[in-house]
């Protein structure tokens, strides 16, 4: 192996007069490595999208939500409660009631998700507290609301502004804005708001009960089997919900972007492959008498065929290598110095996100540029291999 990976070395390093040759391996040496830096980039800014909403959700939504077939009652919650206390993955957790209302606004009326929560356990299971602009969850009372920004601009509100909401059956209430809060989700701050759990029982004609129960975990990702230990120990009275049932198509669609988008670029990989092929097939040619020597004092067809195959793979590495360290260095600096700048307006972010992976990610992509290299070598080696000493010095 030493032989004739020294063989195909000097085939590459050594200065010819074959200028071309040299151009080919140049340009697929850049085309790989472009095609590698530009998956590790978007992939990366693509992860780190995945990783920012992942954290707004779980941010806005519990672990785990248990709710039940009717409006679960005091005496009912006790016993839920103790149930669930009881796993020991669970860290936390807050009964809330969720219904929809009417928001009034002079002569217009907004319908609007209203969710009762007690604020002292909503602290321990959502970052409702993290995500106030305005005001302190310690302010939300009996009486008092808590809106989203995008509701809060289109109705022209902030702290301390009153508000006057309809119930189903159509009684007003007026409530006094506590807070305004800004999560990060367009529909979640347009179409939410908070309010007391006593307030909300009252608007929803449920007095003393709730609808849910909230539940955060120690380990998000045990969510499935948490799940199913709290169903085993309920019993069928109740639906448990976990945050990514919850999210399900939105998982889905970005799984669905972010293999598209490495197909897609693993397109420019394939292209500098096809110029290796055209490289190693030009290179056969020139030194046909080269593989006659080599095989007239013995080397055998598979030492021919390992030459041209580990050419092929010096201009893959090579190609890798360039394309991984150019892309670790953009992402570096697109994390560092946030140069791309974005609409907080429309994306609610004002830099790319950029999050690294090395497993899978990176593997992968690195994996896959060799795999492709690799085949790109088969057809010129297998040909040289091929070769007759008689056929290849007839001429000589």
């Amino acid at each position: 192996m030493k032989t004739e990976l020294f063989i195909s070395w000097r085939y590459l390093a050594t200065k010819r007069k074959e200028k071309f040759i040299s151009l080919i391996s140049v340009i697929s040496v850049l085309g790989i490595a472009i095609g590698v830096a530009a998956l590790i980039v978007v992939i990366a800014v693509m992860t780190g999208f995945d990783r920012d909403l992942r954290d707004k959700i779980i941010g806005n939504y519990a672990h785990i939500t248990l709710s039940g077939f009717h409006p679960i009652g005091t005496a009912e919650y006790a016993q839920v409660k103790d149930k669930i206390s009881a796993n020991s993955r669970v860290k936390g957790f807050a009964p809330y009631i969720q219904g929809q209302v009417l928001v009034k606004d002079v002569n217009r009326f907004f319908a609007v998700g209203i969710r009762g929560i007690d604020p002292e356990a909503e602290v321990r299971v959502t970052k409702l507290k993290e995500y106030l602009a305005s005001g302190n969850i310690e302010d939300l009372k009996p009486g008092t609301i808590v809106v989203g920004k995008e509701l809060a601009m289109i109705l022209g509100l902030k702290k301390g502004s009153g508000l006057t909401i309809f119930s189903p059956l159509g009684k007003p209430y007026n409530l006094k804005v506590a807070g305004i809060f800004r999560s990060g989700m367009y529909d979640y701050d347009l179409n939410l708001v908070f309010t007391h759990l006593s307030s909300a029982q009252e608007i929803l004609g449920l007095p003393g009960q709730v609808s849910s129960v909230a539940i955060k975990l120690d380990d998000l990702y045990q969510a499935d089997k948490v799940r199913d230990e709290l169903s085993a120990s309920l019993g069928l009275d109740y639906v448990l919900r976990t945050w990514i049932e919850a999210n399900q198509n939105f998982f889905a669609a970005l799984k669905l972007e972010k293999f598209t988008m490495f197909v897609i670029l693993t397109l420019i990989i394939l292209v500098a492959a096809f110029n290796i092929a055209s490289t190693l097939i030009v290179m056969v040619v020139e030194k046909t008498k080269d593989i006659g020597i080599l095989k007239a004092i013995g080397m055998p067809a598979s030492g021919i065929r390992r030459i041209f195959t580990l050419e092929g793979l010096i201009i893959g590495f090579l190609g890798t290598g360039l394309g991984l360290g150019v892309g670790l260095l953009l992402c570096l600096l697109l994390e560092k110095y946030q140069f791309v700048k974005l609409p907080s307006d429309i994306y609610y972010i004002d830099r790319l996100p950029v999050s690294l992976q090395a497993w899978p990610d990176v593997t992968l992509i690195i994996a896959a540029s060799l795999m492709i290299t690799l085949v790109a070598t088969i057809y010129p080696a297998v040909r040289a291999a091929r070769l007759e000493p008689v056929e290849a010095l007839r001429y000589e």
